[in-house]
């Protein structure tokens, strides 16, 4: 679904259904350098068991007009944006890595427009290292094979249905380069930096009201389950409702345990859609 926000294009794929506004929300965010396509499976069980999805490009990655936003907060407004086009006015917002910066911003600074807050391979901070940020700006296809090795736990994971030449690292790794040709230049720098300067984290998770699940991948050399301890603690303080899940998996969680996250978010999205 192509909507328009201030006269430019914002792509929000629904799941191979019909958009309906009446129907339960749920909106997902994906990380750096990637589209809306890292949500396949989940995005169309959802769309065909009762919710209306968005799954999104980010301004300047893949269908959606750029420029691409330098900070996460501006990503949080334009996603509110996206759900006034749409005509939506409470959601579910769903983020891996960077997205889960941008759906808990968004989270707590529209405490009326969240249904409830899922965060997927999060961390507060989300630091990126020197030498990442460098490649990121100076040697992209560099950056890229870095970030693709270490977003998976193994070499060969197999998702749940395995079929002759699905390799889930080489398809990360071309998903991650067709996003950079279609984008602007240094859009991974852009992206990474955005993570590595945003310091609210845990002051926003201290204005969620919302129900929240964490989902980590034990195996996670990126966000590991550690990293996210302070963000827990500080939903807990706030007396956010918090659910934690760690699964057998790495940053790539999507792929490598796509049921398990499925099912994950499937239920924590039953519980509240009837609360809310």
């Amino acid at each position: 679904m192509m909507l328009e926000l201030d006269g430019r294009r914002a792509y929000a794929y629904t799941g191979g259904k019909a958009f309906d506004p009446a129907r339960p929300a749920i909106v997902f965010i994906h990380g750096a350098e990637h589209d809306h396509s890292v949500w396949a499976l989940q995005t169309r069980y959802f769309a065909h068991h009762g919710f209306g999805v968005l799954a999104l490009d980010l301004p300047g990655h893949g269908r959606s007009d750029g420029p691409a936003r330098r900070d996460i907060g501006a990503l949080a407004d334009w996603v509110i944006g996206v759900l006034d086009a749409a005509g939506v006015q409470k959601a579910l917002f769903a983020g891996h890595s960077m997205g889960s910066l941008v759906a808990l911003d968004a989270a707590a600074r529209y405490p009326d427009r969240a249904m409830g807050l899922a965060l997927i391979a999060t961390a507060a901070p989300m630091t990126v290292s020197d030498a990442l940020l460098d490649a990121a700006r100076d040697h992209e296809p560099q950056a890229i094979g870095m970030v693709n090795q270490w977003s998976h736990s193994t070499l060969a994971a197999k998702p749940s249905s395995p079929a002759p030449g699905f390799w889930l690292q080489g398809m990360n790794q071309r998903l991650m380069e067709r996003v950079a040709a279609l984008g602007e230049a240094q859009l991974f720098h852009t992206d990474f930096s955005a993570c590595n300067a945003y310091t609210d984290a845990l002051e926003r998770a201290a204005s969620v009201r919302c129900p929240v699940c964490i989902l980590s991948g034990k195996r996670d050399v990126m966000t590991p389950p550690r990293a996210a301890r302070a963000l827990v603690d500080a939903l807990k303080k706030a007396d956010a409702s918090v659910r934690t899940v760690e699964l057998e998996a790495g940053h790539a969680l999507m792929s490598e345990q796509p049921d398990a996250v499925l099912d994950a978010l499937f239920a924590f999205a039953l519980d509240c859609a009837r609360r809310a």
